[in-house]
C-alpha cells in the first residue's frame, strides 16, 4: 500500500515539475562538485596540509544537504509555501542582523555566523525571502491600487541594504538593488519611481563612501584601481583575467591550473576563470548558457501564469540569478571592479549551495503547476 502511495506520488511529482529545469539545476550541482573536487584538492593537500578531499567532502555534504532543500520546497503545495514566505524572510533577516552582533570577522569582512560545525552567511539565505518578501508587498491586496507599496519595499530593501554596508558587502548590496529594480519595474511602477530611488541610493552610497573612508576605503581603492590599474592592486583580477587567456577555447587541462594556487578563495570568487583555465572557454560559455537556458524557460513559463505572486516572483528570482552569475563573470573578465560574488551551484561554500537550493526549489514550485503545456 505504501509502495503504491510513493508510487503514485513520484509520478505525480514528475508529471507537473518542469523535468528541464530540474535536470538543468542537477547538472550544476554536479558540475559545482566535480569543480570543488579539481580547484580545492591541491589547495587542501599542498598549502593547508589537509587531506586531499577535505574541501570536496564538505562541498559533498552541502551539495547533498542542498539537493535535499531544493526537492522538499518543490515538493510543497504552492498555496501552502506562500504562507512561509514572510515567516522564513523574518527568520533569515534575524540572522543577518544577528552579524553585527555575533558575527565573525574573516579579512576584515563580518558577514558569518559561527554554529560550530560550520560557518553561515545569511546574506546567502536572505537573498531568494527578499525577493519572495517584496513581491508579497508588491502583490497585497490592499495595496492594490496604492502606490505606498513601492515605498513599503524600498524601505524593505534598505533595512537589508545598511545591514549589508555594516559588514561591508557592497557587491551583494549591488546585486540586491539591480534586483529589486529589475522586480518593481517588471510589477509596473513607473519609471519616475524608479529614477527617484535610484538617486537616493546612489547618493546614500556615495556619501557613505566619502564620509566613511577608514571603513569602505576598499571600494574607492577598487573603483580608483579599475578606472587606472597603475594607481592600485589589480592582481586577483589581472590573474584570473590572465587564467582565461592561457586556458583558451580547449583549457590547460584537469589540475593543470595554476590560478587556484596563486589567487586566494580562488574556488569561491574566480571559479569560472579555473574552468577556463582548465577546461578551456567553450566549457564556461556553455555553462554561462546553461544559466541563460533555464532563465528563458522561467519566463517562458510565466506567460501562461495567472497569479501575479508567482509572475513577478519568478521574474525576480531569474533576475536575481542572471546578475548574480554575470556579475561574477564581469569580475573574473575584469570588466568591472572586484566584488567578491560567488558563482551560483558552482562556487565552494555551504551557503552559497544552500541559497541556490532555496532558489532553484522556489523556481521549480512555482514553474510545476502548468508545465506539463509546454512538453
Amino acid at each position: 500500500m505504501q509502495e503504491n502511495i510513493f508510487k503514485i506520488f513520484f509520478v505525480n511529482y514528475w508529471r507537473t515539475i518542469d523535468k528541464k529545469i530540474l535536470i538543468c539545476f542537477l547538472i550544476l550541482f554536479f558540475l559545482g562538485l566535480f569543480f570543488s573536487f579539481s580547484s580545492t584538492s591541491s589547495l587542501a593537500g599542498e598549502r593547508l596540509n589537509k587531506n586531499y578531499y577535505f574541501f570536496f567532502s564538505k562541498h559533498l555534504i552541502f551539495t547533498i544537504i542542498s539537493l535535499v532543500i531544493m526537492i522538499s520546497i518543490s515538493i510543497i503545495e504552492t498555496s501552502v509555501f506562500k504562507r512561509f514566505i514572510i515567516p522564513l524572510f523574518i527568520l533569515s533577516f534575524i540572522f543577518l542582523a544577528l552579524v553585527p552582533l555575533i558575527g565573525i570577522e574573516v579579512k576584515g569582512a563580518k558577514r558569518w555566523l559561527d554554529f560550530y560545525l560550520f560557518r553561515l552567511q545569511p546574506i546567502e539565505l536572505l537573498k531568494p525571502f527578499f525577493i519572495l518578501a517584496t513581491v508579497k508587498i508588491l502583490t497585497f491586496n490592499s495595496f492594490k491600487n496604492s502606490q505606498i507599496k513601492y515605498l513599503l519595499s524600498f524601505l524593505l530593501l534598505s533595512s537589508v541594504i545598511i545591514l549589508l554596508i555594516d559588514q561591508p558587502d557592497l557587491g551583494q548590496s549591488i546585486l540586491l538593488i539591480i534586483s529589486w529594480v529589475a522586480t518593481v519595474f517588471i510589477s509596473g511602477v513607473s519609471l519616475l519611481y524608479l529614477l527617484g530611488f535610484f538617486s537616493v541610493f546612489l547618493i546614500l552610497i556615495s556619501s557613505i563612501l566619502f564620509l566613511m573612508p577608514e571603513k569602505f576605503g576598499y571600494v574607492i581603492n577598487r573603483l580608483i584601481s579599475f578606472v587606472d590599474p597603475s594607481q592600485g592592486d589589480k592582481f586577483q583580477s589581472s590573474s584570473a583575467l590572465d587564467a582565461i587567456k592561457l586556458g583558451g577555447l580547449t583549457g590547460q587541462g584537469m589540475g593543470e591550473g595554476i590560478l587556484k594556487d596563486s589567487v586566494p578563495e580562488a574556488h569561491t570568487d574566480y571559479i569560472i576563470a579555473i574552468i577556463s583555465e582548465e577546461y578551456g572557454s567553450i566549457i564556461s560559455i556553455m555553462i554561462i548558457i546553461l544559466f541563460l537556458y533555464i532563465s528563458f524557460r522561467i519566463i517562458k513559463n510565466c506567460i501562461n501564469q495567472e497569479d501575479p505572486l508567482i509572475k513577478i516572483s519568478l521574474c525576480g528570482l531569474a533576475a536575481l540569478l542572471v546578475f548574480q552569475t554575470f556579475i561574477h563573470v564581469a569580475v573574473n573578465t575584469n570588466l568591472i571592479p572586484t566584488t567578491g560574488m560567488t558563482l551560483p551551484f558552482l562556487s565552494y561554500g555551504g551557503s552559497s549551495l544552500i541559497g541556490s537550493a532555496i532558489l532553484a526549489g522556489v523556481i521549480l514550485n512555482y514553474t510545476k503547476n502548468k508545465t506539463y503545456l509546454y512538453e
